[in-house]
């Protein structure tokens, strides 16, 4: 690749990242203003002072599907959405071990607790 070649494709990344910063920060502001500041998962509280913590999940997974109404989207605190992305990443690993498109534990650790409960020994 000669200079001119290079030149070229760093000016199309830069347009391009700075083309997908403006669209997050369109549907961020946009979901910020349509749901309250609450965490859709732990029900966290969020104000002016922390609100760069809660961030925007794509329902679908799908960055580009941004209707306006947000039906796409849920607010979650960082450690939520984290948690979110890394359950999709294990229900795919995982492959057929998903119920209702969520991965589900295998091991019962509670299945002898009555037994325990009562002082019998598990069987």
């Amino acid at each position: 690749m000669n200079v001119n070649d290079r030149s070229k494709l760093d000016r199309i990344l830069a347009e391009h990242r700075r083309t997908v910063s403006e669209l997050e920060q369109g549907y961020r502001q946009q979901a910020l203003k349509i749901y309250p500041w609450i965490c859709g998962r732990c029900g966290r509280d969020f104000t002016h002072a922390n609100v760069r913590e809660l961030t925007v999940h794509h329902r679908d997974h799908n960055h580009d599907n941004n209707p306006p109404d947000g039906s796409n989207w849920e607010l979650l605190c960082l450690y939520c959405h984290d948690n979110e992305h890394q359950r999709q990443v294990e229900a795919a690993r995982d492959g057929g071990n998903v119920r209702g498109g969520r991965s589900h534990a295998t091991h019962a650790p509670f299945a002898n607790l009555k037994s325990l409960l009562e002082g019998k020994k598990p069987s």
